[in-house]
């Protein structure tokens, strides 16, 4: 049996351990990306949803968010640049700022990024990783065990076709925003004018504010669910116009929808402070809520209760330690 020298060498060669186990993983990745002929490195992917997040970002603002270093965010950018993904526009505030945004291009990638390559990798990452746990060069030992028994890409290739996916807000999706919402709140009260003006402009009110708006997808159905994050001056966070369509009633749209936005809200520091408002006639939805981790708030009702003539319940999200 080969003896892992690095490994023996103990916790104070960690950073070294950590970047082959990055090198490995990364390799891995860009032959997964290959086979699905998606033109972009691993090292690219967290730019591009940064953009489609956040953007547009200056150079500077893109590398803080990000945590790394500016001259590696530059070269990348370049890269992109020159391959059609991204561009640099003149700000409307200071003609002297550029900022970056996706390319029509770009945002066609991110939705094939979205939809056929983070649903796979995720699912072969999760289950590399399941039920590590315990003291850390322990686990790193274990993963790599894992890896020497199939690669990600191996793990990739054995994910079965996904049933269910998230796709982040694009402009062309803002009319499924609408409607999703539109369809539930009609069903059961009426729209009000809160509900108007962030159905109508979530780009302006929710996306431009450092919120976020996602969507559940199906490969028969499309587009089948939604849910946005929506954040206030004061630093609260309201889950909020969370809906499934109709025609998708019974496949568990909303428990997966929700996870995922908590989810995307603990990884961006959204969690902290999130509540939600909502009625007693939603009591599927309240259960869902209650499972995940909300529970009921007197001090949110108090606070936020009064958006919304309908609003009899609000709830803060305390996840389970």
């Amino acid at each position: 049996m080969d003896v892992d020298l690095l490994a023996g060498l103990g916790v104070g060669f960690l950073g070294s351990r950590l970047k082959r186990l990055a090198e490995r993983m990364q390799a891995d990745a860009a032959e997964v990306l290959r086979t699905l002929d998606l033109p972009v490195q691993p090292a690219q992917l967290s730019l591009l949803l940064a953009l489609r997040t956040a953007g547009p970002l200056t150079v500077g603002e893109l590398a803080a968010r990000l945590k790394l270093a500016q001259p590696t965010v530059t070269r990348a950018v370049g890269v992109l640049e020159a391959e059609g993904l991204v561009e640099a526009r003149r700000s409307a505030e200071d003609q002297r700022s550029k900022r970056l945004a996706l390319t029509p291009a770009g945002e066609a990638l991110l939705v094939r990024i979205q939809t056929q390559l983070l649903p796979v990798v995720e699912a072969a990452a999760s289950g590399l990783c399941e039920g590590l746990s315990g003291e850390l060069m322990a686990s790193l030992a274990g993963l790599e065990a894992r890896l020497d028994q199939a690669s990600l890409l191996d793990r990739v290739k054995a994910v079965p076709t996904p049933t269910m996916w998230v796709r982040d807000f694009s402009d062309d999706l803002a009319e499924a925003f609408h409607r999703i919402n539109a369809e539930w709140i009609q069903a059961m009260f009426s729209l009000e004018e809160n509900d108007v003006a962030l159905l109508t402009r979530p780009r302006e009110l929710i996306l431009d504010k450092g919120g976020l708006v996602l969507f559940a997808e199906t490969p028969d159905l499309g587009v089948v669910g939604t849910a946005a994050l929506m954040v206030s001056k004061d630093g609260w966070v309201e889950l909020t116009k969370m809906g499934v369509s109709e025609t998708a009633r019974g496949r568990k749209v909303g428990e997966f929808l929700l996870a995922k936005t908590l989810e995307r809200a603990a990884s961006v520091g959204m969690a902290d402070r999130l509540y939600l408002l909502t009625n007693t006639k939603c009591a599927a939805a309240i259960y869902l809520y209650e499972k995940l981790g909300f529970v009921h708030d007197a001090e949110i009702m108090r606070l936020f209760g009064a958006r919304y003539e309908r609003c009899d319940v609000a709830m803060s999200y305390r996840p389970r330690g």
